[in-house]
C-alpha cells in the first residue's frame, strides 16, 4: 500500500480543518491543556482521539501493547510525570480493548520473542485470577474478563505509583479511571473502578514524604 496516502491524508486533514475553523492550528499552536491522560493499547483499532470524538489536544496519550502500568517502564513514567505535575490533568484513564492480541497471547504458552517478558505481566494477572477464569469454559469470553480484569490491575498499578501519590496530597486529582473498549459495537464499557485517595489501596503502598 502507498503511503503517500497519509501525506495525502493530512493535506485533507488541514483543509476540512481550515473549513471549520480558519484559525484552528494557530489556536492550537498556542498550548495544550488537555484534562485527560490515556493510557490505552498500541492496537491500531483503537485511536483515543477518535473512539470519544474528542479534538486534538484534548487528550494527553500514552499507548503500549495491552495498556500496561509497568513500574520499570521509564517512559510511562515521564508521561505520567508530565502530564500529572506539568499539565495537570485531572484524570487517567486506562482503557484496554476486547480482542486485545497481547491478553491473548499471555493466555498461553507459544514463545513470541522479548515481548514475552512484557506479557508476564499479564500472565501475573491470569494466576490470581485463575480461579475465576478456569470456569469461564468459552475461550473468547474468558479472555474478554482478563481484559477486564488486566484493566483493574493496571489502574491499582497506577495508584502506587509516587508521582500519583505526590499529586494527591496536594489536591485531589488525578482520579484514576478503567474502560474497555468493544471492537465489535464501538462502545467503551466504564468498568466503574475509580481511585483517588490513598485509602483506596493497601498501606504498604502507601508513600510518606
Amino acid at each position: 500500500m502507498d503511503y503517500n496516502r497519509l501525506l495525502e491524508g493530512n493535506k485533507q486533514f488541514v483543509k476540512d480543518m481550515l473549513a471549520k475553523d480558519p484559525d484552528y492550528f494557530k489556536n492550537l499552536a498556542k498550548g495544550q491543556s488537555p484534562e485527560y491522560l490515556w493510557i490505552g493499547c498500541s492496537d491500531s483499532r483503537v485511536p483515543a482521539n477518535e473512539i470519544t470524538n474528542t479534538l486534538p489536544g484534548e487528550i494527553f496519550v500514552h499507548r503500549n501493547i495491552a495498556n500496561m502500568v509497568v513500574n520499570t517502564d521509564i517512559n510511562l513514567l515521564s508521561v505520567i510525570n508530565y502530564s500529572v505535575k506539568y499539565l495537570k490533568v485531572k484524570h487517567i484513564i486506562v482503557c484496554g480493548h476486547y480482542g486485545c492480541g497481547g491478553v491473548t497471547a499471555a493466555m498461553g504458552n507459544k514463545q513470541y520473542g522479548i515481548i514475552d517478558n512484557w506479557l508476564s505481566n499479564i500472565k501475573d494477572v491470569y494466576r490470581d485470577h485463575k480461579q475465576e477464569l478456569s470456569v469461564i469454559k468459552d475461550e473468547i469470553q474468558r479472555a474478554k474478563r482478563l481484559v477486564e480484569l488486566n484493566v483493574i490491575r493496571q489502574v491499582h498499578n497506577l495508584a502506587k505509583v509516587s508521582i500519583i501519590q505526590d499529586a494527591w496530597k496536594e489536591d485531589q486529582f488525578p482520579v484514576l479511571h478503567g474502560w474497555v473498549y468493544g471492537l465489535e459495537d464501538g462502545l467503551i464499557k466504564d468498568l466503574n473502578i475509580k481511585i483517588d485517595e490513598l485509602k483506596d489501596i493497601d498501606n504498604i503502598y502507601h508513600f510518606e514524604s
